[in-house]
């Protein structure tokens, strides 16, 4: 029996996550920018945590990095191993949890992540595994969803209906620069800051809601969640339809997101 309080959560969290791949279309572009931010150059070796369907690892290893990515969902693994092999780069993706990296200390010269290690239990447990395996003098780079903007939001939301186990952190408190700094705290130098929107092309409220409940993690699970309760469930969807409409223009969502780099003492 596995001694991790949160093995249950991750479980669930494998599961849920497992339906994310029609996503990556949108999450491309930040992919980009986050890469862009670290300063990713050539030869470089770099671990992408949370790597999802590899979009962030596949952008790195086109500019001549050497990437390893890692996902707690086999199914993700296996959709960017595809990906990789379609865009005929070699990337080692393999499952495992941000919580305990399969990596020796001062392995890579930049870790990221893309809206994946935030969903980690412990913050302080997954910051201090990305920092571990991270040589001194590297970087370490990640895009995480503010909580005053229309993501974090919108995961306050979802955590009213089906709130976090306790002791479990909300995800978007990485999205806060001071808690990040604190909890970067003083391993690192030279913190930098930098934002980015990422857009969401939809035809009605009802429609962004669909792709949520189809793909996003904790919309899935939190749907599954209330099957048995009709009424929670329709009263769920149309706060939430009501939300997306409040922030819907010219049927396109813009999604603020902030990006952090900073450097291993």
């Amino acid at each position: 029996m596995s001694d991790d309080p949160f093995a249950q959560l991750k479980a669930v969290q494998r599961e849920a996550w497992a339906v994310f791949a029609p996503l990556e279309a949108v999450t491309t572009m930040p992919a980009a920018e986050l890469v862009r931010h670290a300063r990713v150059f050539p030869q470089q070796s770099v671990l992408d945590v949370g790597c999802g369907t590899g979009v962030v690892g596949l952008t790195a290893a086109r500019l001549g990095a050497r990437v390893h990515g890692l996902d707690l969902a086999p199914a993700l693994i296996e959709h960017a191993q595809k990906n990789a092999a379609l865009a005929g780069v070699e990337i080692d993706f393999r499952e495992g949890d941000v919580e305990a990296l399969p990596f020796d200390d001062a392995s890579f010269d930049v870790v990221l992540s893309q809206f994946g290690h935030m969903f980690a239990p412990r913050p302080e447990v997954a910051i201090a595994e990305m920092l571990r395996v991270l040589k001194p003098g590297g970087t370490i780079a990640f895009s995480t969803w503010p909580p005053e903007h229309f993501v974090g939001q919108m995961f306050a939301l979802v955590g009213k209906y089906v709130p976090p186990p306790p002791g479990a952190a909300p995800p978007p408190l990485w999205g806060d620069p001071n808690v990040v700094r604190q909890r970067l705290g003083e391993t690192v130098t030279d913190i930098v800051f930098d934002r980015g929107v990422m857009c969401f092309p939809t035809l009605s409220p009802q429609h962004y809601r669909k792709v949520l409940e189809e793909t996003l993690g904790p919309v899935v699970k939190l749907v599954q969640t209330l099957q048995g309760d009709a009424s929670k469930l329709a009263t769920f969807r149309a706060e939430l339809d009501g939300y997306i409409g409040r922030h819907l223009e010219n049927n396109m969502l813009r999604q603020h997101y902030l990006m952090t780099r900073a450097i291993k003492r």
